[in-house]
């Protein structure tokens, strides 16, 4: 029987890539959004990967949203913790607002999103917890303490969910992109796009594609020897 893999962010860019590319892998995916219902209805239209509406910064739309996906397609076995938002500010013009709103997404979120599949990932001694960080959570940025602070502590879940659920045969995993040819990035001024390939030793953005099939390899029985890890796809950017 297919294990169900549940993608937080999963109707656009990088992780509309990883409900597509863990279809393919054949899984059954569900792809929670937040808002944009047009863009989450096409998504499904073109892909046949189901939808669910709920924002991850609720805890109790977190735990409703898990019961539904479970009760459409069964226990799930994979989370893909993706959904992410930025509100960038140098930190002596960052607003309380904008601070909360990261963190209440890009953190809390990934606590929100996995902390309600948890036991059941225990009882039945499998799963797979994928975090989709971030290089600047690594390295830090100019105009993201906030972005950077919860990306930087989604890799701390990780290291220390991979500790509590090893012996339950539960993985956590994060990884870190660097600059992908996504819709946001594409939308940059061309200057400041070739800016940031100039900092890329590969010489171009990744695809998202390349990230979605990390997560493939990571949600996979090959990999469940390998949890608490980062992996870094960053073509060369930066190095740990």
């Amino acid at each position: 029987m297919a294990r169900v893999a549940l993608v937080t962010g999963g109707s656009r860019g990088i992780g509309a890539a990883i409900s597509v590319a863990l279809k393919a892998a054949g899984y059954k995916v569900a792809a929670n959004y937040a808002g944009n219902d047009e863009a989450a209805a096409a998504f499904t239209k073109e892909t046949g990967i189901k939808t669910y509406k709920w924002s991850v910064t609720d805890y109790d739309a977190c735990a409703a949203g898990a019961a539904q996906v479970e009760a459409d397609l069964g226990p799930i076995d994979i989370v893909v913790a993706n959904a992410g938002i930025t509100r960038d500010a140098p930190f002596h013009k960052m607003t309380r607002d904008q601070w909360h709103q990261v963190i209440d997404t890009n953190l809390t979120g990934v606590f929100n999103t996995v902390h309600p599949v948890w036991n059941g990932m225990r009882d039945r001694k499998f799963g797979r917890v994928i975090v989709i960080s971030s290089i600047n959570g690594q390295k830090g940025q100019f105009a993201q303490v906030n972005y950077a602070a919860t990306k930087a502590g989604d890799l701390g879940i990780v290291k220390s969910l991979a500790q509590e659920g090893a012996r339950a045969g539960i993985t956590a995993n994060a990884i870190c992109p660097g600059y992908i040819a996504t819709e946001m990035v594409m939308a940059v001024p061309e200057k400041v796009r070739e800016s940031i390939i100039a900092q890329i030793p590969a010489g171009r953005l990744g695809e998202p594609q390349e990230i979605a099939r990390c997560v493939a390899f990571l949600a996979s029985d090959e990999a469940g020897f390998i949890t608490g890890s980062t992996i870094s796809a960053n073509g060369g950017q930066f190095f740990v």
